[in-house]
């Protein structure tokens, strides 16, 4: 054969024109960004979302990709929860070429503030975790912000229609940060507080970082507050669970929380302090109970990939949850645009069919009407066991039966 009569050098100089043919052959992947709070001390939550996105990743990657057979890759960047940077993060993974879309953390104000930018630059901004209502109710048309998370108007009359039928509680208190998320939880509170039966009795502010809340745990108590309604994530609820729990146990009143707790060590920081207290917080997902094909294969990839032994041991489980779930929808948006061109993309999220999921069945993730995969019907409540796993109390049989209106 002529081939095997070439001298060496010519062999090598051949085998090299092969391999590097096979190299160019490959399809450059398709980005999707992510940014969030790794370097919060005591955040779970932007490491939970990775999870969510890296498994579904490997999914699709390990099916073909997208657009005939490009691999979807994940690029990171820590916001550390300051706004600014979260900002500049966008801007800087905006100008990657062939990234599609930006994953957020758990920080509202941060998407919120990102939220002009996204429209000005066209890229996707994509929720797996923020609830302030801003994020997807804004006058951007057409709209570049999808979520697949709860939403604080959700949230809101589940929090206090729970106060009341598990307490008896008529009367509330709201314990809010002095943010965009505060904000907004206060506004679809007082929306929601007549037709839930309650009556907010005291509203109380409070800033990041501050050391005690005893002072307007007590203003609200004055007040005749029978449950406190916590909107705060797990460094101030933990200082408040252990001031509460100091206090006689006449005094320690229910706390309804919002869900940001969960996405730090809440209990870590928290120790027994916690099971002095009656503390319930609002969730969408838990892998707990979950035995379906799809949540099977979730917490295999869980303990293969991260260590993660079993489904009571997965930290901040809805930002998993969605995250998988959304990056999924992503890539066959991605697939029905036939291209990365980030207008066609968004346009394509906004026409998906159906889709079974991790957290629920989508008929129709998204419409042109609504960015919002969830829905009112998506919240139950749980609470920390005395050794840290977030049980649920009250999760309908069955999520997503609202799928209909969908």
């Amino acid at each position: 054969m002529p081939f095997l009569r070439l001298p060496l050098t010519a062999l090598l100089f051949v085998f090299a024109l092969i391999l590097a043919s096979s190299a160019g052959a490959e399809k450059p992947p398709v980005l999707i960004g992510l940014d969030a709070e790794f370097g919060h001390r005591t955040s779970t939550s932007a490491q939970a979302v990775q999870q969510g996105i890296e498994i579904a990743i490997a999914e699709i990657n390990a099916q073909g990709g997208v657009l005939d057979g490009r691999p979807l890759q994940l690029v990171t960047r820590d916001n550390r929860s300051i706004t600014a940077m979260g900002v500049d993060n966008f801007r800087e993974l905006a100008a990657l070429p062939d990234l599609v879309g930006v994953f957020g953390g758990k920080f509202s104000p941060i998407y919120i503030e990102v939220l002009p930018v996204a429209h000005e630059l066209g890229l996707l901004l994509l929720d797996p975790w923020g609830s302030a209502d801003p994020i997807t109710d804004h006058d951007y048309r057409p709209g570049y912000s999808f979520r697949l998370s709860l939403k604080d108007a959700w949230a809101a009359p589940a929090m206090l229609n729970f106060a009341r039928r598990q307490h008896g509680a008529t009367r509330v208190g709201l314990l809010l940060p002095n943010t965009a998320w505060g904000r907004s939880n206060l506004a679809a509170m007082q929306r929601s507080a007549d037709a839930a039966g309650v009556r907010i009795v005291g509203r109380h502010w409070y800033n990041w970082g501050d050391k005690t809340f005893m002072t307007p745990y007590q203003a609200l108590r004055a007040d005749g507050a029978e449950v406190l309604i916590l909107v705060a994530n797990e460094t101030e609820g933990s200082i408040l669970v252990r001031e509460i729990a100091a206090l006689p146990e006449s005094e320690r009143l229910p706390i309804v929380s919002h869900w940001g707790v969960t996405g730090g060590r809440m209990f870590e920081t928290t120790g027994a302090a916690l099971q002095a207290v009656d503390f319930a917080v609002i969730q969408t997902f838990s892998f707990i109970g979950r035995d379906t094909p799809v949540a099977r294969r979730v917490l295999t990839a869980l303990r293969e990939r991260y260590g993660i032994a079993s489904a009571e041991q997965v930290p901040s489980p809805v930002g998993v949850a969605h995250a998988y779930d959304l990056t999924h929808l992503l890539a066959r948006a991605i697939d029905r645009a036939g291209s990365t061109d980030r207008r066609a993309v968004r346009d394509a999220m906004e026409r998906l069919g159906p889709y079974e999921g991790l957290v629920r069945r989508y008929e129709r993730p998204f419409t042109p009407e609504r960015h919002d995969a969830l829905s009112a019907e998506a919240p139950f409540f749980a609470r920390y066991s005395a050794d840290g796993v977030l049980i649920p109390i009250d999760r309908p049989a069955r999520d997503g039966d609202d799928d209909a209106r969908h």
